[in-house]
């Protein structure tokens, strides 16, 4: 599962996929007859169950990430008028899911300060942007 410090997605995804639960219902949408008929909207339900015999890090992670914890993961499909072209397709959202819930977190971010010069050239173009406004009042009367 773990090599070189890394999770192999692909692995994760096909584990997943394997333990959850599929169901088909009828779509919405167009297609006639066959809509009426064919069960065609695919639905990939994702449990905390689905996470057993994965390693414990990479569960907990996934767990967190996904809300597994409150609730299961639901993938609903009705994209395409082929029961097995919209489970590909749900598949290929949940490994989308997957990589962004195991992707590293960014690194942290670097406060800085700007520079004495960086202010100072600051504060010269507010002193000139305002000595150009003050040059576009009319005259004062005095």
């Amino acid at each position: 599962m773990l090599y070189s410090g890394h999770v192999d997605i692909a692995e994760v995804v096909e584990h997943l996929l394997k333990s959850a639960q599929w169901t088909a219902s009828r779509s919405s949408g167009p297609g006639g007859q066959h809509r009426d008929k064919a069960s065609t909207r695919a639905e990939l339900t994702v449990g905390v169950e689905s996470l057993v015999g994965l390693e414990p890090a990479v569960a907990d992670r996934l767990a967190r990430a996904l809300g597994l914890e409150e609730r299961p993961l639901r993938i609903t499909v009705q994209d395409e008028r082929s029961l097995s072209r919209n489970q590909e397709i749900a598949g290929e959202r949940l490994a989308d899911l997957v990589a962004q819930a195991l992707a590293p977190p960014p690194p942290a971010r670097r406060p800085t300060h700007p520079s004495r010069a960086r202010r100072a050239a600051r504060l010269n173009s507010k002193t000139r942007r305002g000595s150009v406004k003050r040059l576009r009042r009319p005259p004062t009367e005095e």
